[in-house]
């Protein structure tokens, strides 16, 4: 493996403990003590099933806590921000020069701040990739690309598409503060790295200088927060990745075929999952859809993830999230678009193949 600048992974090795918080908006920093945040106490109701209903709350929620859904609304207006780097040309252009085709250029990149790790840490944080997919690609990349050399492609390229979408507003006044609402509350994160792997990583990576930058790193901080959380309320409510993939696609929500084309899964391997939920009473029916206890799993993981989620957002206060969500609504709006999220471009090629066995 070629030589190169340390990559994250060595930093987060040192302790996340000693990372600095950024000073927030006036009035909006604080630190974990301040603010009374203490562990989190026990799931008590029983995870049986549909009676996953109770979801677990941190004991420093007062009754002024920040509502959940106050956070979940800021981060799905934010998300396209961060979420347009797995489809955007910009990227899959930069890991090409860097001799990394796709599918290897997304899991090389989004893996770069764990260092250069096989396939086992990346199939168990990613969670819902098949594993096979996963080895034909890691950790052959980094035989052509450090974590380091990948990591700074995917700030360039994060760059340039944000750019292209947004203009001249990278630069404007309303940028600056979103970028400075979104650095806080990811840098209040780090208070709780604890079971979040990826979250872990990407808070250890230096900051950029740029505002649209700070942004984009700041979501991509907050997702990895949030993802971390929601693999495990999947574990909790015990789903496989495979299993957790068909729950989702029983809802409607997503196409089968984009999931299984992106996550790498055949024909066999899905139509085995659909069994195993159907067997425990999950999902219903010829063209599999959710049963009522399958509807109530959906609903306890998603309330669950977004529990999980609060503690980073706490330091903003609900009005601080709906900052984040005016400043950033119209942004995402322009990267939307900009075509910077066209599902085509999401994994293409080897998934293709991967997914095309045993139809």
């Amino acid at each position: 493996m070629r030589g190169g600048d340390e990559p994250g992974y060595l930093v987060a090795v040192r302790g996340l403990a000693s990372i600095a918080l950024h000073r927030c908006p006036q009035g909006l920093g604080r630190d974990r003590a301040a603010a009374g945040m203490g562990s989190y106490r026990p799931v008590t109701s029983s995870t049986e099933g549909s009676d996953m209903t109770d979801v677990a709350a941190p004991s420093w929620q007062t009754p002024a806590t920040l509502d959940p859904a106050v956070v979940r609304h800021a981060w799905r207006v934010t998300e396209p921000l961060h979420g347009m780097i797995y489809f955007a040309p910009e990227a899959h252009e930069r890991y090409a020069a860097l001799g990394i085709a796709e599918p290897a250029g997304y899991f090389a990149s989004r893996a770069a701040a764990l260092g250069p790790v096989g396939p086992g840490p990346v199939v168990a944080s990613f969670f819902n990739f098949n594993p096979d997919l996963v080895a034909r690609v890691l950790p052959a990349a980094w035989e052509r690309a450090t974590p380091a050399a990948v990591l700074a492609a995917r700030l360039q390229a994060a760059g340039a598409a944000l750019s292209r979408a947004l203009g001249d507003a990278v630069h404007g006044p309303e940028m600056v503060e979103a970028a400075e609402l979104a650095r806080c509350a990811a840098e209040s994160a780090t208070a709780y790295p604890e079971g979040r792997p990826l979250f872990a990583a990407h808070a250890a990576l230096p900051w950029p200088e740029q505002p649209h930058l700070i942004l984009w790193q700041a979501q991509t901080v907050l997702r990895e927060f949030r993802g971390d959380g929601h693999v495990a309320a999947l574990v909790l409510a015990g789903l496989t990745g495979l299993e957790a993939l068909v729950l989702h696609a029983a809802s409607g929500e997503v196409p089968v075929r984009f999931l299984r084309r992106t996550r790498g899964w055949n024909g066999e391997q899905w139509a085995d999952a659909i069994e195993r939920l159907r067997g425990r009473g999950l999902i219903e029916g010829d063209e599999p859809a959710l049963s009522d206890s399958g509807r109530a799993q959906r609903a306890w993981i998603e309330a669950a993830t977004d529990r999980l989620a609060t503690p980073a957002y706490a330091v903003l206060g609900a009005d601080g999230c709906a900052r984040l969500a005016e400043l950033t609504r119209p942004m995402s709006r322009a990267v939307v678009d900009a075509g910077l999220l066209n599902v085509d471009n999401a994994v293409p090629s080897r998934a293709d193949r991967v997914a095309s066995r045993s139809t």
